[in-house]
């Protein structure tokens, strides 16, 4: 019996050892082989952080690839990324999160030459995590109350823009404990393209700093999915507790040929402009608001300058949701990394004690309510703590990940930085939100150039700050909503 043992278990080394003769490694033109017209393409990357343009590249050179359905955050940037897919007309429809600042991606969206279905940023993460995990639907809140609840988002235009030809559909609700959620369907891909720091042989796979983003769930959510490494190495040589995406997920590993770039380089002490006096008092007084311990994520623009002005004593802990907890200042000059990017593109380093994950889950404990503190710029905000800040008519650039973020008001103080009027001197905070929703009874407190209205989803506006040098008399004529008087 012994003999017999030892005689399986050299039988069963030698088949398993067969596996590591296997290589995936191939040439971009095998490795597209397969690639089809009429496909649902995953394309990883945030930003211009982990973008497989070796991959993009080769496909733009296959021009009878064509009617591709591409799901990713974001197009990058003009001239690059998906940007060129869209340009030789591969692309018929994106599923995305965000336009940006791509004229490209807006203007084909805008005049009907694309389709395009908008989703919040964690909504596409977690549909692509559950169809890697065979799981068709899930619920959601994030978008509840929202156009994407209501199947109101523009999915195609007209020519000319003055017509919405298509919208989204409707979402099933449901409640859970007291709370609405919507219902999601998975992202199933035909193939991803995945951009990875390190990979094997045999196709796991290492990503390196905030690159991480969409790679990892997109990989497991596709039936054929295709890898560009920037370094290929020998089996073993990626630790197994250092391999972020199994072999088991991957088809094929290329050589990544393509450089990697910065979209927004910021440096500690340059590109720093001196804040207007205006915005300068809303962000102190915002500073205020963090609390010793707090985990927190900083909207882009004005709420990125207050760690600034922290109170002395108070240490926070900022999240980025592009996978990084811990974010730190900008780079010195000559320490600047395309790998180690915040959600507004910018370059950042990370504080000690700092982790990196992938976008799935750094939207999930966004979500579960682990961030104790949002701040985000808005549009308008209703009386009752609506919050539009994503569109405007003529001017749609998509909701990223802030339905996510306002999605657990109960757990996460939603606090909004803006002007008290727009640039016409029109109202920002109104009875009612005219523009698309954010989210829905989701604001805690408003800070504007003028005041601090603190914000009660059935109480509504209660004033309870004026800064130096404002009237009651200022506020009242300056804002569309009522509101109580605590000063």
């Amino acid at each position: 019996m012994f003999v017999l043992r030892r005689q399986a278990y050299s039988g069963l080394k030698r088949a398993v050892g067969l596996r590591f003769l296997t290589t995936k490694v191939s040439d971009t033109d095998k490795a597209l082989k397969d690639l089809r017209s009429n496909i649902t393409l995953l394309c990883g990357g945030f930003g211009l952080s982990g973008v497989p343009d070796t991959l993009i590249n080769a496909l733009e050179k296959k021009p009878e690839i064509k009617n591709i359905t591409a799901v990713s955050n974001n197009a990058g940037i003009d001239g690059s990324g998906l940007s060129k897919l869209l340009v030789s007309g591969q692309i018929s429809k994106m599923i995305a999160s965000y336009i940006g600042g791509n004229k490209t991606f807006e203007r084909m969206y805008l005049t009907g030459e694309i389709d395009l279905e908008l989703s919040p940023q964690g909504t596409i993460a977690e549909r692509c995590r559950a169809a890697g995990a065979g799981v068709p639907a899930f619920y959601t809140p994030a978008g509840v109350g929202t156009w994407v609840e209501k199947g109101k988002l523009p999915v195609r235009y007209s020519s000319d823009g003055k017509q919405v030809l298509e919208t989204s559909k409707p979402k099933e609700i449901r409640e859970f404990k007291g709370r609405k959620f919507i219902l999601e369907e998975a992202i199933d891909g035909d193939f991803a393209f995945i951009k990875a720091f390190k990979a094997d042989k045999l196709g796991n796979c290492y990503f390196r700093g905030a690159s991480r983003n969409f790679n990892v769930a997109m990989a497991k959510a596709a039936k054929h999915t295709i890898v560009e490494a920037e370094n290929i190495v020998e089996p073993g040589e990626i630790k197994p507790e250092d391999v972020h995406l199994s072999a088991i997920y991957v088809k094929s590993v290329i050589q990544s040929t393509t450089p990697k770039n910065i979209e927004i380089l910021k440096l500690r002490g340059e590109n720093n402009t001196s804040v207007d006096p205006k915005r300068e008092r809303i962000i102190r007084r915002a500073a205020k608001e963090f609390k010793d311990g707090d985990n927190a994520n900083l909207g882009i623009g004005m709420p990125t300058l207050v760690p600034n002005y922290l109170p002395e004593g108070v240490h926070v802990t900022l999240q980025s949701e592009n996978g990084i907890l811990g974010l730190g200042p900008y780079p010195e000059k000559g320490q600047e990394d395309p790998d180690m990017i915040n959600a507004g593109k910018e370059t950042v380093t990370l504080m000690q004690g700092a982790s990196l994950f992938g976008s799935e889950e750094s939207f999930g404990m966004i979500r579960a309510g682990r961030i104790d503190l949002a701040i985000l710029g808005a549009m308008q905000v209703s009386e009752y703590g609506d919050l539009a800040n994503w569109g405007l008519p003529g001017m749609v650039k998509g909701m990223g990940g802030a339905m996510d973020l306002v999605a657990n008001p109960t757990a996460t103080r939603v606090i909004v930085l803006t002007d008290h009027t727009d640039k016409k001197g029109n109202p920002k905070i109104i009875e009612n939100c005219t523009f698309p929703l954010t989210g829905k009874n989701c604001v805690s407190k408003i800070i504007t150039d003028l005041c601090v209205f603190d914000v009660d989803a059935k109480n509504g506006l209660t004033l309870s700050e004026l800064h130096n040098g404002v009237t009651l008399e200022e506020v009242q004529q300056k804002t569309g909503a009522k509101f109580k008087v605590a000063i």
